[in-house]
């Protein structure tokens, strides 16, 4: 692997993606380092520096240089309409936090997993993400936005039923634009995304949508 070494800052790298992502990184000679509460620090992987913070404050923002990327994968696990306020006090929350942080220790690229849209569910979980990504660009980071529907993995597997439909739904020109929009993507598909936008800053605002996540070059690693 032909890699320029970074500097990369993971928020939500105890979680379902981020754990898998910040050992990647690790695994391909970034210097990575993740926020985390303390009695959860034992679960970063192995080579990933422990920043102990909150996520829903800016409080850790000496401690994110020399990171040029911030990651952020704060938010919350299985989104559901019973969430709503959920979604206003912790995503929403720690974006703001993040911005913050990521502004004044000078990171110059901020990567952020948004959701697609439009979409005709969970309209209280896309508003707030839709609102995240207009704080994220008016903030004057260049920023990539991340923007997957349903991701299938270890313990996300009930979606495969639905990929015949998807499947007709893509080769009828009525609902090809929805259908690919809001279409399902892997585990790996995502974090092949994520390395690549950690490892390729962007200057200004880039977008990845469902078709975007599903080409993204795969990343070689020992971690996933």
């Amino acid at each position: 692997m032909n890699i320029t070494p970074q500097n990369v800052f993971v928020t939500g790298a105890t979680g379902y993606m981020g754990s898998r992502l910040a050992g990647i990184l690790a695994d391909r000679g970034h210097k990575v380092r993740a926020l985390t509460r303390e009695a959860s620090a034992q679960k970063l992987p192995s080579g990933v520096q422990a920043v102990i913070g909150d996520a829903l404050t800016d409080g850790y923002t000496s401690q994110i240089a020399p990171s040029e990327t911030l990651v952020h994968l704060v938010g919350v696990s299985h989104p559901s309409p019973a969430k709503a306020e959920q979604f206003r006090s912790i995503d929403l929350k720690s974006v703001y936090a993040a911005v913050s942080a990521a502004k004044t220790s000078g990171v110059k690229h901020f990567v952020y997993v948004s959701v697609a849209h439009p979409s005709p569910m969970m309209k209280a979980y896309i508003a707030v993400r839709q609102e995240c990504e207009q704080i994220i660009g008016e903030s004057g980071l260049n920023a990539t936005f991340i923007r997957p529907w349903y991701v299938l993995g270890p313990g996300h597997r009930w979606p495969y039923a639905l990929l015949p439909m998807y499947w007709l739904a893509e080769r009828f020109p009525a609902t090809r634009e929805s259908a690919l929009r809001l279409g399902l993507v892997t585990l790996q598909q995502m974090l092949n995304a994520l390395v690549n936008a950690a490892e390729n800053p962007t200057s200004g605002q880039r977008i990845l949508t469902v078709p975007d996540i599903r080409k993204a070059p795969p990343v070689q690693s020992t971690k996933v």
